[in-house]
């Protein structure tokens, strides 16, 4: 928190006040719009442009909760711990999806999860170290690992990739969409899937090196 005080090994009564954030709140609600997109997608291609809205919000609320953190001051180890946990249910929630409806490789959503368990159980080490995945008290020590993991530029460019694909995919199978647009859509969407599993992978590949010095 920001007050200094370790929120972590505070009394039981402390620490369930300090999950009850807003932070926390719009991830919540986040990953409750993954699910509500889900939803949509297996009643009616009618509702797919709904989908598609309501997939940009949830981008959007992807940075919104750590904003809300700094703004009122209810930064901790847990609330990143509880970020990067709503980023994997969401991400996951869309993968799986896809993968469902035969949008994408069944072996998309299986290179996701697996990534997501190792990396996840590294910074699980990490974390009972005191250290998080970003920020000031950061797993990542090495140059190489801060710029493929903890930089803005890889942050932003994995987020980005992400962006295009979830958004850009349910367009592309909205009813009324002529051909030519539904193929443009559709490839751009396609090529945003395979660019996200590709950074997906040389990001966490520093991660698991780094983990072993902890070890």
């Amino acid at each position: 928190m920001s007050d200094g005080r370790d929120t972590e090994n505070a009394p039981a009564s402390e620490r369930r006040v300090a999950l009850a954030t807003r932070a926390n709140a719009v991830a919540i609600t986040r990953a409750s719009l993954a699910f509500l997109v889900v939803v949509l997608l297996y009643t009616s291609r009618e509702l797919y442009v709904g989908a598609f809205v309501l997939t940009l919000i949830a981008i959007w609320m992807d940075g919104l909760d750590g904003w809300v953190a700094r703004r009122f001051g209810e930064v901790s180890r847990i609330g990143a711990a509880i970020d990067i946990l709503t980023d994997r249910i969401v991400e996951m929630t869309y993968w799986i999806a896809f993968a469902s409806l035969g949008w994408i490789p069944i072996w998309v959503p299986i290179v996701v999860v697996v990534r997501g368990l190792l990396v996840d159980g590294a910074r699980a080490v990490a974390f009972e170290q005191g250290f998080t995945a970003f920020g000031t008290t950061s797993m990542m020590q090495s140059r190489i690992g801060k710029l493929l993991v903890s930089s803005r530029t890889s942050r932003l460019a994995y987020g980005l990739a992400k962006a295009l694909a979830f958004s850009l995919m349910i367009l592309a199978f909205a009813s009324g969409l002529p051909s030519g647009v539904q193929t443009i859509l559709l490839g751009i969407a396609l090529a945003s899937v395979y660019a996200a599993v590709a950074l997906c992978i040389v990001r966490g590949v520093p991660v698991l090196v780094e983990v072993r010095r902890l070890l």
